[in-house]
């Protein structure tokens, strides 16, 4: 009797799935595309990393020596001596963090309050919407410096407009600029008029996104609109508003050449306005201190990524 063996079924996997030679691995599709990805991108980060590294590592080794001079002339290290200087600096060092923290929370904080509200005057679609959208976006068309001119004009004591405006109001001519006391306070307002613009978009997008069911319902249960907004549209809008006050924060802190356009080296005779980008600035190009002036950088940059790592865990912390 002669025993028969049912044939294998063939299937669709099995019709094409091989098994490689002994000692040999085939790459599969997703394999391939994989390197083939890190293999194209591999030049462009390369190069953005050497680009970011290489001034970082010789940032932090001029700060570790007393460079004067020249940053190639001859050169020893003297360990954190430089850090310490500038940490006990109470003359220019200090002063300058207070003025970068005083501009940059003032400037911020305007900016926020003022593009929300005009975010939520252009949430709802309006006649001439479009008119007033690029009006807005003008003061973003110029360059710090080219605004700090226009601004130092407007604000002459002498032949400015400003002055001209305030006195038919009643309002004493002011020095504005050429004060020691508002000096500071006069450039936040010029930065607050041109960086108001930004914010309102990046708020006004957050807006856009909004579910419109929650805002009805309160109104529903008569909510009034001041209601709504603290209870029902602020929470909903809590992380693009941290987003951009990171986004804006860090662009402020860095604030340099509206400052050195308007004020000078220095920031003013008195250092009114110094904060730690001009006074970075002076330290290397004016005094020639590369040493002391890369050690405050390495410290401002650690102050940044301070503030940063700490805006960020919030904007995390109310996502979740």
């Amino acid at each position: 009797m002669t025993t028969t063996t049912a044939p294998t079924a063939v299937g669709p996997e099995s019709s094409t799935r091989r098994t490689p030679p002994s000692g040999k691995t085939f790459v599969t599709f997703e394999q391939a595309n994989r390197r083939l990805k890190w293999a194209l991108l591999a030049p462009a980060l390369g190069f953005v990393g050497l680009m970011i590294a290489f001034p970082l590592v010789f940032t932090i080794n001029l700060s570790l020596t007393d460079a004067f001079g020249a940053v190639n002339a001859g050169s020893s290290y003297v360990g954190l001596q430089n850090f310490a200087d500038a940490l006990t600096d109470t003359r220019r060092f200090w002063p300058a963090v207070g003025r970068t923290v005083t501009f940059t929370l003032g400037a911020v904080v305007l900016e926020t309050v003022l593009g929300l509200a005009l975010a939520m005057l252009m949430r709802k679609a309006f006649r001439g919407m479009e008119i007033v959208r690029t009006i807005l976006m003008v003061p973003l068309l110029a360059t710090p410096v080219a605004i700090g001119i226009l601004w130092m004009l407007i604000l002459d004591p002498t032949n400015g407009i400003a002055n001209h405006l305030l006195g038919f109001v009643g309002v004493p001519p002011q020095e504005f600029l050429g004060s020691v006391s508002q000096s500071l306070p006069t450039l936040m307002l010029i930065d607050v008029w041109q960086w108001t613009p930004m914010m309102t978009v990046l708020l006004l997008a957050g807006l856009t996104t909004l579910p419109e069911e929650p805002e009805e319902a309160a109104r529903v249960d008569g909510a009034n609109a001041w209601q709504r907004f603290v209870h029902i549209i602020l929470p909903m809008l809590r992380t693009t508003i941290l987003t951009a006050l990171v986004l804006r924060g860090v662009d402020a802190l860095k604030t340099f050449d509206l400052i050195y356009a308007t004020k000078g080296p220095g920031g003013g005779s008195d250092f009114e306005a110094e904060t730690l980008n001009v006074y970075a600035y002076g330290l290397t190009f004016d005094y020639q201190e590369y040493g002391l002036a890369s050690a405050l950088l390495v410290l401002f940059t650690l102050f940044i990524v301070a503030i940063v790592v700490v805006l960020r865990r919030r904007t995390e912390r109310s996502a979740s």
